[in-house]
């Protein structure tokens, strides 16, 4: 089996995991914070709607600079509706596991960096960045995002077995 084949069942239930959270964002609270330090839930849930695309981007290129020198910097703007949120996440979805499907084994087994300021701050195989910085990236955000949807009495999903709001998965 090749790697890309072993990934997708994985990758297809951490997507519609967090799908099924982000459908709760309710619009009227996508300012609140938990804390002052903290991101709000629209920036959050914008973070999570986002970070598949990382998936593109992992096996397309050999690396992704988040402020190139002389230009610009990697910066997505916070999304305004549920609906925005939704849309960009199920696009984002889309192409990543498009991009996984076409993937072969020598090309996830290359290596990839994440500079800044095109200062290298890490270089790992791309599957490796596709497990940490994607998929288990996906997965803490969504558990913080879960607590942001607790602490404002939206009914928690399921995810790994029944929440204390759902009983069934």
């Amino acid at each position: 089996m090749s790697i890309s084949a072993s990934l997708l069942p994985e990758f297809d239930q951490e997507m519609a995991n967090t799908r099924k959270a982000l459908e709760r964002v309710p619009d009227d609270k996508l300012g609140w914070k938990p804390h002052e330090k903290s991101m709000s839930m629209g920036g959050l849930a914008t973070h999570l709607a986002n970070l598949p695309i990382w998936t593109v981007f992992t096996i397309n290129q050999g690396s992704l600079d988040l402020e190139p020198p002389g230009g610009g910097s990697f910066r997505v703007e916070e999304k305004r509706s549920r609906r925005e949120i939704l849309e960009d996440f199920d696009k984002n979805v889309t192409a990543a596991r498009d991009a996984v499907a076409g993937a072969s084994d020598e090309e996830l087994l290359k290596p990839w960096s994440l500079l800044k300021g095109g200062v290298t701050l890490m270089t790992l195989p791309k599957i490796v960045v596709l497990r940490s910085f994607v998929m288990n990236h996906v997965i803490h955000h969504r558990g913080q995002f879960t607590v942001y949807l607790r602490l404002n009495d939206v009914p928690v999903p399921s995810i790994y077995g029944p929440s204390a709001d759902e009983g069934e998965m």
